[in-house]
C-alpha cells in the first residue's frame, strides 16, 4: 500500500519536472520549427532540473522493481 503511494507520488513529480523542462517545445517543433536545439549546456536551474529528473526517474524504476518483486 505503501509502496503504491509512494510510486504515484514519484510518477506526479517525474512528470511534472519533465512538463517544467520542455518550456519553449510547443507544436512548432512539429512543423519544422526550431525546437530550442537539442545539445544546449544546461546552466543554473535548467541543470539542476535535468539532475532532478534523472533522480526522480532512477527512484521510480527501483521502486517499480520493488513492487512487482514484492507482489510476487
Amino acid at each position: 500500500m505503501i509502496l503504491n503511494i509512494a510510486l504515484i507520488i514519484i510518477s506526479l513529480a517525474l512528470i511534472a519536472s519533465i512538463l517544467v523542462q520542455s518550456k519553449g517545445i510547443g507544436l512548432g517543433g512539429l512543423t519544422g520549427g526550431d525546437s530550442g536545439g537539442v545539445y544546449t549546456k544546461r546552466r543554473g536551474i535548467d541543470r539542476v532540473m535535468f539532475f532532478i529528473t534523472i533522480a526522480l526517474s532512477a527512484t521510480f524504476i527501483i521502486l517499480a522493481l520493488v513492487s512487482v518483486i514484492v507482489s510476487g
